[in-house]
């Protein structure tokens, strides 16, 4: 009897973790959109990355999605390495309007055809994003 109390109360407790786990968490899911875009950049997967945009993304001022593919294809040919050093980022959900959000970031991008980066940038790096059904889109990305 105590064995089917104990697998009873495991079962019932399995089940709360689990209900836990699959609440919808907007902010959550926002820094993990972020971080898998850094993840996809670093693996030099451009149609990953262009899978995140939004349908209506733009970079800084009229750059669109094409030229974006573009950039990246070339980057990442040039470079055998590529990472994206957030130093600092802080992502946040817009309380009148929950279905955008925002990301500020200060980065270093470096690229590398071995061991010692070729190149190194420094960006203030400002994405916009966009909640479509259960997965944030970036729409916009401007930097300085």
């Amino acid at each position: 009897m105590k064995h089917r109390t104990f697998l009873a109360s495991l079962l019932l407790a399995l089940a709360f973790v689990l209900s836990a786990c699959g609440r919808d968490d907007p902010q959550a899911s926002l820094e993990a959109a972020v971080q898998k875009l850094q993840d996809n950049l670093e693996a030099k997967d451009t149609s990953a990355v262009i899978d995140q945009f939004d349908t209506s993304f733009q970079a800084q001022e009229g750059l669109d999605r094409d030229w974006a593919r573009k950039t990246m294809t070339l980057m990442f040919l040039r470079y055998a390495s590529v990472k994206v050093i957030a130093v600092t980022r802080k992502s946040s959900i817009d309380p009148t309007a929950p279905q955008a959000g925002l990301t500020q970031a200060q980065v270093l991008v470096t690229g590398a055809q071995g061991l010692i980066p070729e190149r190194a940038a420094p960006y203030e790096v400002r994405l916009e994003w966009r909640r479509v059904s259960d997965d944030w889109k970036l729409t916009r990305i401007t930097w300085e």
